[in-house]
C-alpha cells in the first residue's frame, strides 16, 4: 500500500496541516508508505524519513532529513541563505531564512 501525495498541506490552516500530518505519520507507522510533495522545509524535515531535494527537475539530495536539509542545499536549491539548526521539539533540522 503506497499513498502519493501532491501537496496534501496546501491551503489549509496550520492545525489542519499538522492533524494531516499526524494521519500520515501513523499510517505510516502502520505499514502504508507515503510519498508526498511538501512545500514546507520544516515539516518536512519534522515528518519525512526520507527526503528528495529537487531543482529544475534534477535530484540535488537525497536521504534522511539530517543529510538533505543543510545550509549548503538550501542555497543550491532554493537559493537561500538560511541557517539550519535543531528543531527544540523533536532534534530534526528546521530552516531559519537569515
Amino acid at each position: 500500500p503506497i499513498l502519493l501525495l501532491d501537496e496534501p498541506t496546501t491551503y489549509l490552516d496550520i492545525s489542519h496541516q499538522y492533524s494531516l500530518l499526524n494521519l500520515f505519520a501513523t499510517l505510516n507507522r502502520q505499514g502504508t508508505t507515503i510519498v508526498a510533495v511538501l512545500h514546507d522545509l520544516n515539516q518536512a524535515a519534522r515528518y519525512a524519513t526520507h527526503l528528495i531535494a529537487m531543482k529544475q527537475g534534477r535530484i540535488v539530495a537525497e536521504g534522511t532529513p539530517r543529510e538533505v536539509v543543510t545550509e549548503q542545499t538550501m542555497r543550491e536549491v532554493f537559493d537561500v541563505d538560511a541557517l539550519v539548526m535543531d528543531d527544540p521539539i523533536t532534534g530534526t533540522p528546521m530552516v531559519v531564512p537569515r
